[in-house]
């Protein structure tokens, strides 16, 4: 029998807290994707950036599924699956990468915090899921409070806000992560996480090989910065295969919303990777928005009874 979500009526179960919890590391591992993504964005074309980093994280999780054992008759059934996942998948990540080359990390880690109202909708649409009052109310304080964060407690930042290209072409890519989430518990018939994040990896690899071709092949690949070969590797392992997974192992035990939710940590923890990076540290008003963040967390971590 396959795994479905958790209803936001259910109790906090243990599979549930476990879904808070990989959540949580997908967001910290997400933004050190933006952050180390802005530095090598203007050295490669984001087709080929995203080509190679699918291929790596495919052939990565293909090895270890290898060693677990036979891939179940269920995963080869209805293939389309893996090619519906995989378009949006691919599409997110070039549309990130598209969007770094003219927009800051935390210029877009804001835009990325849209996707948990969408996702609510497209949980509601495709599974049915509703938001609670309380889920609502923790999806306005934490989007309130990464925005905080974003713009540093400057409300004139905020007033004077302008939607550059970047942020608009990463706009479209959030859309195709919030449908994603919730198609992805949609759409599963019970197979291995291993299997899933191999199947979809791999599709999106070929996908993504057969739209960049030209801009593979005319990447000097030897000639790149070392930034470019570390942020690619990253992301490829932690910032690809691994939030494949995590999002995959919380979606079948959180409604969407919660899911998508946490990615209101993000620009908190790109601001904590800039810092890491030797960039300048935020002023203590800032850390009020984190504070808020924290806030909605809690709520969603408590039972809508």
């Amino acid at each position: 029998m396959s795994e479905r979500p958790v209803s936001s009526g259910a109790g906090p179960t243990v599979a549930a807290r476990r879904g808070h919890l990989a959540m949580l590391a997908f967001s910290a591992l997400v933004a050190g994707s933006f952050s180390l993504g802005a530095m090598a964005a203007p050295h490669v074309a984001p087709e080929a950036f995203t080509a190679m980093r699918f291929t790596i994280a495919a052939l990565g999780v293909a090895l270890v599924m290898r060693a677990a054992g036979p891939v179940p008759r269920a995963a080869l059934t209805a293939p389309w699956r893996y090619i519906l996942l995989a378009g949006l998948f691919a599409g997110y990540f070039v549309t990130m990468f598209t969007g770094l080359q003219t927009a800051p990390a935390v210029s877009m880690s804001t835009v990325f915090t849209l996707t948990p109202a969408m996702s609510a909708l497209f949980g509601w649409w495709l599974l049915g899921q509703r938001t609670t009052p309380r889920m609502a109310l923790a999806l306005l304080i934490g989007g309130t409070g990464a925005l905080w964060v974003v713009f540093r407690g400057d409300l004139s930042a905020l007033l004077a806000l302008e939607v550059g290209r970047g942020e608009a072409i990463f706009f479209v890519g959030c859309v195709a992560h919030a449908v994603y989430t919730p198609l992805l518990a949609r759409l599963n018939r019970g197979e291995p996480a291993l299997v899933v994040n191999t199947a979809v990896l791999g599709t999106g690899a070929i996908l993504l090989w057969i739209w960049g071709w030209r801009a593979m092949v005319g990447t000097d690949w030897a000639a790149l910065p070392q930034i470019v070969w570390t942020t690619l590797l990253y992301t490829a392992i932690a910032a690809t295969a691994l939030t494949f997974a995590l999002v995959r192992f919380s979606a079948l035990r959180l409604p969407s919303a919660k899911v998508m939710a946490y990615t209101y940590l993000v620009p908190s923890w790109v601001l904590v990777w800039d810092m890491a990076l030797g960039r300048s540290l935020p002023e203590a008003r800032v850390l009020a928005g984190g504070a808020l963040t924290i806030v909605a967390l809690a709520l969603l971590l408590r039972d809508d009874g």
